[in-house]
């Protein structure tokens, strides 16, 4: 493990401190996430602005869980929750409104299909780096996202 620690990086994949928080990291991150998008869509974001936001931090969020996976000399550390960020997000892309219901089932369906790892999720993974770690929660909220939108659309919520 590397004793000098790339700061921003670590604060970025950590999501600002909530990949520590205890027990689930990852359900923290998404729950950080949920919140943070509720009060986005309150000032106007819609679909594609959390699609845009998503593809905006992509890449930032793969080099900053690579060097986190680096340093700390574990491939898919679970301090890493920038991943669970960005799936939730692009979860969020299916909404048919964003009320509380849609956001709670967003939450969910993300953090089913996260923990799950259906086929191809459960490939993506194995990817190296930071593209592994973030990849396979983007695939996860494609998922959601699809039965997120299935459920607007058949259902008329």
């Amino acid at each position: 493990m590397s004793t000098t620690k790339n700061k921003p990086a670590w604060l970025l994949a950590t999501w600002f401190g909530c990949g520590y928080l205890p027990v689930g990291p990852g359900t923290w991150g998404s729950l950080a996430a949920v919140l943070i998008a509720w009060s986005l869509a309150k000032v106007g974001f819609s679909n594609w602005h959390f699609l845009a936001l998503t593809a905006f931090m992509l890449y930032p969020a793969i080099l900053a869980a690579g060097v986190v996976a680096t340093e700390s000399g574990k491939d898919d550390p679970q301090i890493v929750v920038v991943d669970e960020v960005l799936g939730q997000w692009l979860t969020l892309v299916g909404a048919s409104r964003f009320d509380f219901f849609h956001f709670a089932l967003a939450f969910g369906l993300f953090r089913l299909f996260d923990m799950w790892k259906p086929f191809p999720v459960n490939r993506l993974e194995a990817l190296h780096g930071g593209t592994g770690i973030v990849m396979d929660d983007i695939m996860a909220g494609v998922y959601a996202a699809l039965v997120l939108f299935a459920v607007g659309w058949f259902n008329h919520l």
